[in-house]
């Protein structure tokens, strides 16, 4: 079967994989779109993601849907042809995170396609895949597979917004409009946001962020938009760069929440950290999502304006391409590979 492999820093590569065989309390799933993430992005140009660096090949790929094919010994489910979407992490269920209720931030998970243990989590981009039963959610009725690719990142702004308490009523600043910056709008809106600003470099990534709902939209790199609040109740920095943080510490109110969800590079980054203190501003982290995968179902069943942000979709074998589209943010938002050939 073909699968999508990272070999090293700029070296992208489609394989003949061996396919695989579901063990005991495994399901086997044919592939059938999987999103290219910012985090396989990282991998592809940069050789890893934050702290997280590649050691060794590594199937890339954690926003996968599919139909479900077989089971292991012991193993049950969604019946066989079965249409669902992957959860891409499995926690240990034991750690003091796990126990407090805050798996997603599990000290020893597993999460699809990540190079934060060794050896790496191989990930689900390829034509089958097996993992725990538990990972499986059968879609909900009228939701279609190419829409569902979108709950893993939907699943990531949904918790983004979570760890900004109520936004109800509130004015929601969101910093990068890429993928994860246009759901954190979306998922805002739904949330009960009275205002979303969402900013960003290009006007092409601007008009995705008004599809999925932004009031305004305003230039980052333009202080003289008219679009520009005086201040915000909370702030989202979906960018994953310092100066888009800068940004959500000068312009939330005395007191708001700013959510650091975008990956800063690792390292030191310098912000404006004496106005967390003279504002008493909460920073808080936002950092992937546990149940809120369910909630991104319902919603994206319940909405076919999602369809909007998906900008194309592209066979495996021309996976070096897409993850060139995916890229290069003038031309796209989500793209998607298609392993159905």
């Amino acid at each position: 079967m073909l699968g999508c492999v990272i070999h090293g820093e700029n070296d992208l590569r489609v394989d003949e994989l061996p396919a695989p065989s579901p063990g005991p309390g495994q399901a086997l799933v044919a592939v059938r779109y999987g999103g290219v993430c910012g985090s396989d992005l990282h991998y592809w140009r940069h050789g890893g993601v934050g702290d997280f660096r590649l050691r060794e090949p590594m199937v890339l790929g954690h926003e996968v849907v599919g139909t479900v094919l077989s089971y292991g010994d012991g193993a049950s489910g969604p019946v066989p042809g079965t249409a669902v979407a992957v959860h891409p992490a499995t926690p240990c269920g034991v750690c003091p995170e796990c126990a407090d209720g805050r798996r997603n931030v599990c000290r020893d998970t597993r999460y699809l396609g990540s190079a934060a243990r060794m050896p790496h989590i191989q990930g689900g981009f390829s034509a089958q895949v097996t993992v725990p039963t538990e990972q499986l959610r059968a879609l909900p009725a009228g939701l279609e597979l190419r829409r569902a690719a979108l709950a893993e990142p939907l699943s990531v702004a949904l918790h983004a917004v979570r760890r900004a308490g109520s936004v109800s009523g509130r004015h929601v600043l969101v910093t990068g409009a890429g993928p994860i910056g246009c759901l954190v709008v979306a998922a805002a809106k739904a949330a009960g946001a009275a205002r979303v600003t969402a900013t960003d470099l290009l006007p092409e990534a601007l008009a995705y962020a008004a599809s999925a709902g932004a009031d305004s939209v305003v230039r980052a790199d333009d202080p003289g938009d008219p679009g520009w609040p005086s201040e915000v109740d909370v702030a989202i920095e979906a960018s994953g760069v310092a100066a888009g943080l800068d940004t959500c510490l000068r312009l939330v109110r005395r007191g708001g929440v700013v959510v650091q969800l975008g990956m800063l590079p690792p390292g030191l980054s310098s912000f404006a950290g004496n106005l967390v203190v003279s504002r008493e501003i909460e920073l808080r982290g936002a950092f992937r999502f546990d149940t809120e995968f369910d909630e991104a179902l319902t919603l994206l069943a319940a909405e076919p304006a999602f369809d909007g942000l998906i900008s194309a979709v592209v066979p495996v074998r021309e996976a070096e391409s897409a993850f060139a589209l995916a890229a290069d943010r003038g031309r796209s938002c989500k793209v998607l590979l298609d392993f159905a050939s």
